[in-house]
């Protein structure tokens, strides 16, 4: 079915002012920040169930605090597409990271709610929440709970003000022990669907709107904690320090050099911190993490390795110890064959020849999901591959571009379900 532009443009106009009307609701004063379990979860999640109903949703918050919505097929007990992105951001984010995926999935609802009745399939849509980990730093938590992953030691995982992930369920008004309830066996999907800005620049650069992507980078997360000896800044030699701050230092250069000699792994520090932090005492404790995003499993546990090797080097030489824990792992995830055909199509029916194809090196719901159903995503080209910044961007055009484009793909996937 064709579609209507001006059906199109009105709904593309409409996405994008809903992410403005949401980049409101955060707890900085100035900027977006909404983190899981907090009031911007829930006031958001009641904002998208609205809307979600106004396109003819059945709808309700499940037991990890996802906000979902359903419309049936001609068989009830039939498989659903499941459609969607999150609608939780890091701090002083951007406005369009997983949001734009939540609205361009209810904006399909509504292109195709009418006529879906006689689909062979049913199709909801989510809006997960913790993809980022902001909070309590393992990310992916509401998809890990839809996709039957979720891990008992997460219930101790502390925010950072030393709220556990237990009493936060308890504040929010869910309960710890209906957890596994939010799963969603394997039989009662017929795929996964998210369409989300690409966070990098190869579609901006190769002047093409929409890409296919075929893999998710596999990403591991660690706390690194290196001790030294604090004293006197003005009274203790260079020989005698053992300063933890310039030995984790050393180790965040190590993590850029080793990264940058393999092809297709990134490595990030992205938090350090000293103690006790005073202007006049060398730092006895350093405290970094360090992220890894590799498009293969074993490329990114060698760097590790490597990483791992550099910091008993670096200790021995300056006196120090080291320790690390691992917040977060997550094995890369290949797009399903077909999605990634449908979603080829989709964009084809746009008019695009020569579709993009690339892997993801942000890691995103489809992650999780890809345990219990395919997987496939469309990226929309972001301006200069800005992300996680407030300065993140999409057009209008390519939304409309896109939203067509997810359209025909849902429609080529119903028809391959016949």
């Amino acid at each position: 079915m064709q579609p209507d532009p001006a059906a199109l443009h009105a709904a593309a106009v409409r996405i994008m002012a809903r992410c403005d009307e949401l980049a409101r609701y955060s707890s900085l004063a100035t900027g977006i920040e909404r983190v899981y379990l907090s009031p911007e979860h829930a006031r958001v999640n009641r904002v998208a169930a609205r809307w979600m109903r106004e396109v003819g949703l059945d709808t309700w918050q499940d037991e990890a605090g996802n906000q979902c919505g359903h419309l049936p097929g001609r068989d009830p007990d039939a498989p659903s597409l499941l459609l969607g992105s999150h609608l939780d951001t890091v701090r002083d984010a951007g406005r369009f990271d997983g949001i734009l995926g939540v609205l361009m999935a209810i904006e399909v609802v509504r292109a195709l709610g009418p006529r879906w009745r006689t689909a062979p399939i049913g199709l909801d849509v989510v809006a997960f929440w913790d993809e980022e980990g902001a909070r309590f730093g393992t990310a992916l938590l509401g998809s890990s709970a839809m996709a039957g992953l979720w891990k008992p030691e997460w219930w101790d995982l502390t925010d950072e003000h030393g709220t556990t992930l237990r009493t936060a369920f308890h504040e929010f008004g869910l309960d710890p022990g209906r957890i596994g309830a939010a799963a969603r066996p394997a039989h009662t999907l017929a795929g996964y669907l998210e369409a989300h800005i690409e966070q990098g620049p190869d579609l901006d650069r190769g002047n093409a709107p929409l890409g296919v992507v075929t893999s998710i980078a596999s990403a591991r997360r660690f706390a690194v904690t290196i001790e030294g000896e604090a004293r006197h800044a003005g009274g203790t030699r260079y020989e005698d320090r053992r300063d933890a701050l310039l030995g984790a230092s050393e180790v965040a250069l190590a993590v850029e050099r080793l990264c940058r000699a393999q092809h297709h792994i990134v490595g990030t520090v992205g938090r350090l911190e000293t103690f006790p932090g005073a202007v006049n005492v060398v730092p006895g404790e350093a405290r970094l993490t360090v992220d890894l995003r590799g498009e293969h499993d074993d490329h990114r546990d060698r760097v590790w390795r490597d990483i791992s090797t550099e910091l008993d080097q670096i200790a021995g030489r300056r006196g120090l110890r080291w320790s690390a824990t691992e917040l977060h792992e997550a094995p890369a995830v290949w797009c399903d064959g077909l999605l990634q055909d449908v979603v080829r199509a989709g964009i084809e029916d746009t008019g695009a020849r020569d579709v993009p194809t690339m892997f993801s090196r942000a890691g995103h719901d489809a992650m999780a999901i890809g345990a219990v159903t395919g997987v496939g995503m469309l990226f929309l080209r972001n301006p200069d591959g800005i992300s996680h910044h407030p300065a993140e961007s999409v057009s209008l055009a390519d939304v409309e571009t896109g939203l067509t484009a997810l359209t025909a793909t849902v429609e080529h996937l119903a028809r391959e379900a016949a």
